[in-house]
Formats: structure tokens, sequence, C-alpha cells
């Protein structure tokens, strides 16, 4: 299973409708593609989508990093050997976690593959059956947020993820407004995207939302604003979820120490792969903190690879993976029965790749071997 080649690929996803969150609008969701060839002929598919809010990188940065740092890194190394390969490329870069997502992800499909395994099976087996989808809404008027909500509802949806941000007042409104159209059954959970800055406004926010039956509240305030966290939990019954807070396992390390959190939101953009994604759940199960799996907003391949973990590991109790729902057209097929994703039994990430469209959606692309 030695890695022999990777060929990366720089490419838009095109969005049947905008993506709006409270830093900004995506018309596209711009991706890295990469695919990573075996000695012995098996091919692994890999992603990255990186942010410049959020993991730190933009998108040239990444390919450019992948291209001359990372890829000739792995390049005769053996696939199978996970934390080997992570040590690898370490050491040939600091950080940049979304690209290295992009050559772990793609080793797992392909040592799933070779092994005659799903994924998951190399993350600790089997253990969720099946998750239901949450639907995430963009920020929009509080009527056409609660307009689109009514709709997903009536397609069968039972939870939404609604993106605000944009200041206390309106977002109240806006998550008011939802509530009342969708009624009290319907679970909503409300991501903030570090967009209302600092403890004190997000304290207002929640005054005001207690009574409106909110499952978790995410990421009100800045990132690296651990200790605004430590404040708002301890003056909230709302449960408080971290997102771009926790990046890695230092981040998981003061998390846990200073009690700042009900829940967390792994991306595995944001940390590396599927590999160091499996480590931060370990941490956070050991100490009670319920897990989530989130996304970048990615194509089959990475929302694939997201679902395989959290299928694995009995820490995640929500997954928030509905990129390919999102796109006009994808290069994979993850298949979803909406509104819930259950997995196939296939090799690996068990998508198929349609390189056609692959090249169709290619701005760039390079080999490295």
């Amino acid at each position: 299973m030695i890695i022999q080649s990777i060929e990366i690929f720089k490419i838009e996803l095109p969005l049947i409708e905008p993506f709006v969150v409270s830093y900004a609008t995506y018309p596209n969701m711009p991706s890295i593609i990469t695919k990573l060839t075996t000695t012995c002929g098996i091919v692994g598919w890999g992603e990255a989508v990186p942010d410049e809010h959020v993991t730190g990188e933009t998108l040239e940065g990444t390919f450019a990093v992948l291209k001359h740092h990372l890829a000739p890194a792995v390049i005769g190394e053996n696939a199978m050997n996970f934390e080997a390969l992570h040590e690898k490329m370490d050491a040939a870069v600091y950080g940049v976690p979304a690209a290295k997502a992009a050559i772990d992800i793609a080793c797992f499909d392909a040592v799933g593959k070779k092994l005659g395994v799903p994924a998951y099976q190399l993350t600790g087996g089997r253990y969720h059956e099946k998750f239901p989808i949450t639907h995430v809404l963009s920020i929009a008027t509080p009527e056409a947020m609660a307009d689109e909500a009514a709709r997903r509802v009536d397609m069968g949806y039972t939870s939404f993820k609604m993106k605000v941000g944009r200041d206390v007042a309106s977002d109240v409104a806006r998550i008011r407004a939802v509530r009342e159209r969708v009624g009290e059954a319907i679970a909503i959970r409300v991501d903030v995207n570090q967009g209302w800055v600092n403890a004190a406004n997000t304290l207002q926010a929640v005054r005001q939302l207690e009574q409106l039956n909110i499952d978790w509240l995410e990421q009100p305030v800045k990132a690296d604003d651990i200790d605004a966290m430590v404040a708002i939990k301890a003056k909230t019954t709302i449960p408080l979820m971290i997102d771009e807070g926790l990046r890695g396992v230092r981040d998981m390390r003061e998390i846990i120490a200073k009690n700042a959190a009900d829940k967390v939101n792994i991306k595995l953009m944001k940390c590396g792969g599927m590999y160091p994604a499996m480590k931060l759940a370990h941490m956070a199960q050991m100490a009670g903190i319920e897990c989530q799996i989130g996304s970048m907003v990615e194509s089959s391949v990475g929302s694939a690879a997201g679902f395989h973990v959290a299928f694995s590991n009995k820490a995640f109790t929500s997954v928030e993976l509905t990129g390919p729902l999102k796109f006009s057209k994808d290069i994979g097929n993850l298949h979803y029965d909406v509104p819930f994703i259950q997995l196939n039994e296939r090799a690996g990430l068990g998508v198929d790749v349609d390189e056609a469209i692959l090249a169709e959606l290619t701005d760039e692309s390079v080999v490295v071997s």
C-alpha cells in the first residue's frame, strides 16, 4: 500500500442557492480534491475545503501546500500507517488542517478498498445504524427563514440548524419566527459563527431565547475566547456547543479543563482528517462531552468521510453533513434517504467519483509523484 502519486484538483462546486453565514456569502463552494494512487493500483479520494475564517487556509494556499509540501512528504509511504503519515505531514508543515485532511481521507478510502471493508471499520466499526439529517437554514429575513423551514418540515425534516450572527435583535427575530412557524416538536439549533463576538452580547440574546426551546447554541463568541464560553455557560440553561474554537488536541484540553461547553462540533477540515477526528472524539467521550460531526459544505467525498467517523463512535449524537444536498452538481454519489443518512456497506468511503464531472469543475490540477 505504498503511495505512488497524488493528483490535486482545484474545483468549484455549484450551489443550488448561495450559502450565507455570519462572515461570508458563498455563491459556489471552492474545494480541493485529491486522487491518491498506490503502487498496487488502488485509488483513494480525499477532499479539502479550506476557510480563511475557520481553518486559516485559502484555496490557493491549500493547493500550493499540497503540491509543494504535503504530497511530496507522503509519496513512498505506506497508506495504512495513519499515525506515521500524520507525523510526516506535521513535520513538513505546521497547521494547515484542511490540506492534511485531503490526504488523510484519501488514505482511509484506499485502505478500506484494499481490505475490502467500509472506512468506518478502520475507526472503530459500525455503532450507529442511521442519523437524522439536520437542514441548515442560511441567513435571510425572518419570514424567508420561516417559509423555508415550513417547506422542509413538509419534506420530512425534524431538525434545523439556523445560521445567524448579524446582530442580536434581528437574530432573535429570525429564531422566534422559525419557532412560531414550525411548532415546538421540531428541533432548532442556533449557529452564530462567532457573530455575537463576546459574552455580553450573547447573554442579551440568551435571555430572550431561553423560552424558545433551543436544542443548543453554537459558537456565539470569537473562536479563541474560551473564557467567554465559560462565562456564558454559567449563566444560561441553553446547552453550548463549541465549533470554531475547537481545532485540535490543545483546544480540546482547554475546553475540558475549563468545562467550557456541553457539546463540541468536530470537523475533519479543522482537525486534519478522520484519524485526528477520532482522537478528539475519544477525548470528548472521556470528559462526558457530546460530539457532532460538522461540515465546511463538502462534496460527497468529504461528507462521506465525516459520516464514517460519526457512525463508528457513540460520542457522536448528531451530524450536519449536508453539502451534497446543496449542490446542483456533485463529483460523487453519496446517497441520502432524506431526512436520514444510512451508509452503504461498500469498501472505503463507498463513494464513486465521476471523473468527467470532476474535469468539468476543475480550474487547475497537478500530479505529484
